[in-house]
């Protein structure tokens, strides 16, 4: 990790910010640094207006949300704050009212899902052992069965997985519990998942989900997801948000009452659910 994001991040800390806020702006800011370099570009500790522009337009065109967009310009944000306060530069190059994502009006809460056919798709495609691993085929059925969030995903603990009654303790935001029905192919997949597991050097971690170094971070299931969108030649980008949405909106569209999906999901509110979902589920 570069130097300057160590300290980045040694500052976050100091500041009380939340695990999942500092991990969210660190991986942020290495994606930035990664472009940069990809482009020739060895980040020194200077941010200039034109790599954020440069940076965004290439989220923009690889299919990004507005909404993650406009989180990743935050943490430059902050990032920016950083270096001015510790004498890297002395001057803020980031405009949020200019390099926020608009999102046009009377579409704010219209959500991305999968078409029946895509996710009938998408299931065939993960069954196919030669082409997609066990432990990446159970992180997707849970993303599809249980439309967790990525954050949550990660966070998974064997602890929490009652294999007995069929279901799944999440941690949600704030440090929220819920409880999680799992289906039956989710269940055994995640049992066959789990003797793989055994050969990993790091399969002492309370954490399901492991890979080459440990459990795994939200970018590494951005990128897995990345890779079989190509690999498989779907037509939409695979995404966990867009599982999320796909699962919360095929319940409503099913008739389960709205109370029950928001529990599910872990909104706030029942007014966060409907806000989203109803919309998109008409």
């Amino acid at each position: 990790m570069n130097t300057i994001v160590k300290n980045f991040e040694r500052h976050l800390i100091e500041d009380g910010k939340s695990i999942k806020t500092i991990e969210s702006y660190v991986g942020d800011v290495t994606g930035l640094i990664k472009y940069l370099e990809s482009m020739g570009v060895e980040f020194d500790g200077t941010l200039k207006r034109f790599y954020i522009t440069s940076y965004k337009n290439n989220l923009i065109e690889n299919g990004y949300e507005p909404t993650t967009i406009n989180k990743k310009i935050n943490s430059f944000m902050s990032l920016n704050n950083y270096l001015i306060e510790k004498g890297y530069m002395n001057e803020v190059v980031i405009d949020l009212r200019k390099d926020r994502v608009k999102i046009a009006t009377g579409s704010e809460h219209q959500v991305e899902v999968f078409s029946d056919r895509l996710v009938e798709r998408i299931l065939f495609y993960i069954q196919n052992q030669k082409k997609v691993r066990l432990r990446d085929r159970m992180i997707i059925q849970i993303l599809m069965f249980i439309g967790v969030r990525v954050s949550e995903l990660c966070d998974i603990k064997i602890k929490n997985i009652d294999f007995l009654t069929g279901h799944l303790k999440v941690i949600g935001k704030g440090g929220k519990l819920r409880e999680v029905p799992l289906k039956p192919e989710v269940v055994e997949s995640i049992k066959e998942y789990l003797v793989v597991r055994n050969k990993n050097p790091y399969r002492d971690s309370e954490y399901l989900l492991l890979g080459q170094r440990g459990a795994i971070k939200r970018d590494a299931v951005n990128t897995l997801l990345e890779k079989y969108t190509r690999q498989g030649e779907f037509e939409v980008k695979l995404k966990p948000h867009t599982f999320r949405h796909t699962f919360c909106t095929r319940l409503i569209n099913k008739g389960v009452p709205i109370t029950t999906v928001s529990k599910l999901a872990g909104h706030s509110s029942v007014e966060t659910t409907a806000r989203f979902y109803i919309n998109s589920s008409k």
